[in-house]
């Protein structure tokens, strides 16, 4: 074999060394990173394994881990289901959303239901109503009303006593159970009020019958009425009629109704003049 083939020959050898040695180096890095990457353990979130309603009393059944990312951790997570049991939720949480401290109430509330969830500065009050007042079934926990109060005393008037009041459950029900809504029979609405507005609830259902206006959950303003009684109620409609029967201005001259006026021509000699009756 010539020299200069040799000399070829070893070149070719040291280039593919050269070629795999800094192939095998960028595999090598690209397969720790990988490695780095799978080995990061992820941290278990307790999360509701069904939609829960406010008032829930949590137990094992309504609770399951899953795994979430150490940089992804909510704040005020749980890590061990066993430290909910027993808790109060205060807030609706949905499937698979962590639990957080935040929508649970303290430790010290030991029960479940509405007592959990109203304020500590109001009042729970249950009013029995029929379906229509209960607005046709499309109450629901959350909604605000406002109260009307029919007192059938002469005379018979009708006032709204309480504005913008929370609704807490309707019925058996704290929360509702689909997110689409439908119309349901109301027997019972619970409602949240402070002690003043609990006495003016009492005395609204012992002294005549209430009714329940639905309101936006937007509208905030309080407002204030005189009340309907049945002169009110029959003359409102009798004014607008008098309002669109009204006489028409034409230039500075009202032309008004009333009787019909007659005019003679009186003649006196060769004076002519007009006499109106």
């Amino acid at each position: 074999m010539k020299p200069i083939t040799i000399i070829m020959f070893g070149g070719a050898l040291l280039i593919a060394f050269i070629v795999a040695l800094v192939t095998y180096s960028k595999f090598s890095k690209k397969t720790e990173v990988k490695t780095e990457a799978v080995m990061v353990k992820p941290e278990p979130v307790a999360v509701a394994t069904t939609d829960l309603a406010w008032g829930t009393t949590l137990d094992l059944h309504m609770i399951k881990v899953m795994p979430y990312l150490k940089e992804s951790l909510p704040a005020g997570h749980f890590t061990d289901p066993s430290n909910l049991v027993g808790r109060t939720v205060l807030y609706p949480i949905s499937v698979n959303e962590p639990i957080f401290e935040s929508r649970l109430a303290p430790t010290t509330v030991g029960a479940g239901g509405i007592a959990a969830v109203v304020k500590p500065s109001k009042r729970v009050m249950a009013v029995k109503v029929n379906k229509i007042i209960g607005v046709a079934g499309f109450l629901h926990p959350g909604n605000r009303v406002d109260v009307l109060v029919t007192i059938r005393s002469k005379p018979i008037t009708t006032k709204i006593v309480l504005e913008n009041i929370l609704i807490l459950a309707t019925g058996p029900k704290m929360a509702a159970g689909s997110k689409q809504e439908k119309a349901q029979p109301v027997n019972v609405v619970t409602l949240e009020l402070t002690p003043e507005e609990a006495e003016k609830m009492a005395l609204a259902v012992s002294e005549g019958s209430i009714s329940l206006a639905l309101r936006n959950y937007a509208d905030t303003e309080d407002v204030f009425t005189e009340g309907a009684t049945k002169a009110t109620l029959l003359s409102s409609y009798k004014k607008r009629m008098e309002a669109s029967w009204a006489p028409e201005e034409t230039g500075t001259e009202t032309t008004t109704a009333g009787p019909p006026i007659y005019s003679i021509e009186l003649i006196k000699g060769s004076k002519k003049s007009k006499v109106a009756f």
